[in-house]
Formats: structure tokens, sequence, C-alpha cells
């Protein structure tokens, strides 16, 4: 088979087949080594398929994290270390190359949760429960036994925080992608109400929180799930990864499923010693899906106006829809309405 490798600014052929030979032990003789797509990441990530010398008949494969930049400890290795530990299934990292800014890690192969919903939908209740006790795992054993020198551990969704998401929402979707050059009296009015939304959601009590926890970011091998993209993480309501599994841009869920895993989620914690009210929970579930949805529709504006990758804007509309069904089943919710009807006029929120 004719060797084929990926030239990197940050490594080339010679280096990997080096490091992989660190790694192994023994010579390699390498097949491949090809880019893979990755999800609105300022990383890069490669699989490298080869051989070893000793069992030339069998070939193996290890992924190649490239971080964005070079870092002596990275919060993604500090946090794997820790979630392993806690028994979150997650991707054994092999070997760190600090000089190069490159992390060898357990293939989970290229089959994640959304994929499974296509492949399999009759399925999804039983795969969507496996991946909220994942959750339910985060918000109990994860979040007592969090260490303080843990990154995500000071790492907060506090006010500044969301209140930062928001304003890159409204630069980069309303002012980038809608062209909406708001007054400043009326961009303070909007800031105002979304800072009422996002000071509320600061006050919950806070969990170990993905930041990320959706159908793209659980990997699915051999009938097990394996979380991945987690170096964000940092602590928020408990709902933050529910509204992001749940409420996903990627996969939409009929509201029967999604209540009844919001439920199987409340009964999971219920087990475990920790009861929530649900009228309280409800209502901070939907204002976080506000705050994620809009979120998420600033990246998906960013990576078209910023970085030129206008795959993403295919999820903008379902993700709007989201917001605009929220908007329309709460009253607590309706001085967000006339605020951003204005600022997104294809919203019609009623």
């Amino acid at each position: 088979m004719k060797k084929k490798c990926i030239e990197s600014g940050r490594f080339s052929q010679d280096d990997l087949i080096s490091r992989l030979e660190l790694m192994s032990q023994e010579p390699i003789s390498l097949i491949e080594c090809k880019s893979l797509k990755g999800d609105a990441s300022d990383r890069n990530y490669y699989r490298a398929i080869f051989n070893l010398k000793s069992s030339p008949e069998m070939e193996k494969s290890i992924v190649i994290m490239q971080l964005a930049k070079l870092e002596q400890n990275p919060d993604f290795n500090c946090i794997q270390k820790f979630l392993k530990k806690m028994d979150v299934p997650v991707p054994e990292i092999f070997y760190f190359d600090q000089a190069l800014g490159l992390l060898f890690l357990m293939d989970c192969g290229d089959i994640h949760l959304a994929d499974k919903m296509k492949e399999e939908p009759e399925r999804a209740l039983e795969w969507y429960q496996r991946a909220i006790e994942i959750i339910v795992a985060f918000h109990t054993s994860v979040t007592e036994n969090i260490p303080a020198d843990s990154p995500a551990h000071s790492l907060f969704f506090d006010e500044e925080k969301l209140t930062w998401e928001m304003d890159f929402m409204l630069q980069h979707y309303v002012d980038g992608l809608l062209m909406n050059t708001l007054e400043p009296d009326k961009k303070k009015e909007i800031r105002l109400a979304l800072i009422t939304l996002c000071r509320e959601l600061s006050k919950q009590d806070r969990f170990f929180t993905h930041r990320d926890y959706h159908a793209r970011n659980i990997m699915i091998q051999n009938d097990k799930l394996t979380v991945i993209d987690f170096q964000d993480a940092r602590m928020g309501p408990c709902q933050y990864d529910l509204v992001s599994l749940l409420k996903d841009s990627y996969i939409i869920l009929e509201d029967p499923v999604r209540e009844e895993l919001v439920e199987f989620y409340l009964d999971r914690m219920a087990q475990h010693g920790k009861k929530i009210l649900r009228g309280s929970f409800y209502k901070i579930f939907d204002w976080m899906s506000v705050q994620r949805n809009l979120k998420a529709i600033g990246t998906f504006a960013y990576q078209y106006k910023i970085l030129g990758n206008d795959g993403y804007l295919q999820y903008i509309e379902p993700t709007l829809n989201y917001v605009r069904h929220t908007l329309s089943k709460r009253q607590d919710l309706e001085f967000l309405i006339p605020i951003l009807n204005s600022a997104i006029p294809t919203l019609n929120a009623k």
C-alpha cells in the first residue's frame, strides 16, 4: 500500500514515525495519515494507520490531536486524567509531545451519537439514556470530587461569561450575518434584557459541566459511549449539559422523547440522593436553552463570517426554532420577545 501522510505546519511524516516508534517501542510501517473533520474547533485532528514490525498483518490506528497552541500542561490532559479516575468513558492518552503540541489518543472510530440516530432511530431512547447517565455522573461523583487544581474547578458560567456569549452572538450573528446594525440605544436595551437572563442563570448551583455535550461529541464504538472534546469544562447549572444534548442543533428530538429524557435525568439524580424540585428546574432548563441556543447561533455565524465555513449555516434555523418555541410557552420569558424580534427579524416569536 502506498504510504501517505499529511505535511502539517506542526509535524512531518518523519516526526510522526519517530513518535509512533517511541510509543510502540519497535519499528513501525506507516500506511496513512489523514486529516479528520473537527466540529467548529480550533484544534486539528489526524488519524494515523500503521503496522508494527512484529505483527505486519495487523493494522493499528491512533488519533492525533494538534493543539491550537503549545502548552506545558493542556487542560485536556488534566481533565482527562480526572474523568478517567471517576470512571467517565474518555479516550486514553497514549503520549503527549509537548514540543510539537501533539496528543496521541485512542481511536474512538468515526461513529458518533448523531450517526446512530440516523442508523438506529428505534434505539434513540436507549442511547440518550446512556448519554444522560454520564451527565448524572458529572453532577454527582465528578462534581463532588473535583480537585481544586482542576482547570474546570475555578471556571464558571457566571454572569460575565454568559453575557460575553450573548455579545458574541450580537456581534457575529445580528450585526455580522444578518447585517442588522443596531442603534446604540437599541443595542443597550437588548443587552440589558439578555443580562437579566444571564444573571438569573448565574445564580444557580454549579455542577461540573462538559460545556459542549451534544450528539457529535459522544462517540460510539463496539456499543460503548466515549465522551470527547471536554477540555473547556467548567462549573455551571445542572441544566446546561442537558440542554446541549436534548436541544442539540444537529439532532432534533420529538418533544415527548425530550420530556421523557428530562424526567429520566431527574429520577436518576433522585436515586443518587439529589432531589430536584421540578418547577424551578424546568424554568432554568428553558431559560438556559434560550441562552445556549443563541450562543450556538453566534458560533455558527462566526464560523461563516470569520472563518469562511458555511457548513453550519444549515443549523441556524432549527436552533432558532428552539428559541421560538421556548419563548412562546413561558410567560416569565415574555420580556425577551420584543427585544429578540427586533434583533433577529426572522425569529417572529409570539
